[in-house]
């Protein structure tokens, strides 16, 4: 009864959610296997359907792979648009940032190490578009950090540019390290690096009351 249920189940799938049950399941796939590692019949058979079936919904691995990169930044996008919208502080929102970076690390994690080591993989145009998102994305953040710069509440004598680097230098690869189950949790790890890259790493005033 339960696989009937099952499969019942899966044909009453809309084409929307048919596919992002096949980029969520690719992702993992990518993650514990390797992108080159991974055949579209591996994909096909981690959703139960036939291989050509498969092909009704994308065209290519390559294809899933760009998916993968588009809802990455889109999901990282709409959050913080989300927290603009909201009135946040340019600090609120750097560490609102920060902690999205990290919180994808435990709820997709295999987007975020295909985003991070597979891009390459794509071709020039879907390079082009990804990179395009990842630019606005970065830009968003950079125009919180220059309007803290304007308000006094972060130095104004360092180029904004090299803070977003920096924001993005100290999450971007942690996925390598980072353990959902370790003794930090995601939102600890990002605030500790909010904290160095806002506040430095002089004692806190108040932990001398």
């Amino acid at each position: 009864m339960k696989a009937t249920s099952a499969a019942a189940q899966r044909r009453s799938m809309s084409t929307a959610e048919r596919r992002r049950q096949i980029v969520e399941s690719a992702a993992g796939l990518f993650d514990a296997h390797g992108y080159g590692n991974t055949s579209m019949e591996d994909v096909a058979l981690s959703v139960k359907i036939a291989k050509p079936t498969l092909y009704h919904y994308f065209r290519s691995k390559e294809e899933i792979l760009q998916s993968i990169n588009e809802e990455f930044i889109q999901l990282l996008i709409d959050k913080y648009l989300e927290r603009v919208s909201s009135g946040l502080e340019p600090e609120e929102l750097m560490l609102g940032a920060m902690k999205d970076i990290f919180s994808l690390m435990v709820t997709h994690r295999g987007y975020v190490r295909v985003f991070f080591e597979h891009h390459r993989e794509l071709s020039p145009e879907a390079k082009r578009y990804v990179a395009a998102q990842r630019d606005s994305y970065e830009s968003l953040v950079q125009s919180a950090i220059a309007a803290g710069q304007a308000r006094g509440t972060l130095a104004a004598d360092v180029d904004s540019k090299l803070i977003t680097l920096a924001l993005f230098g100290m999450c971007n690869w942690a996925y390598q390290w980072f353990d959902p189950h370790g003794r930090f949790t995601a939102e600890e790890i990002a605030t500790t690096y909010w904290r160095l890259l806002v506040k430095g790493i002089q004692p806190d005033p108040r932990s001398a009351e």
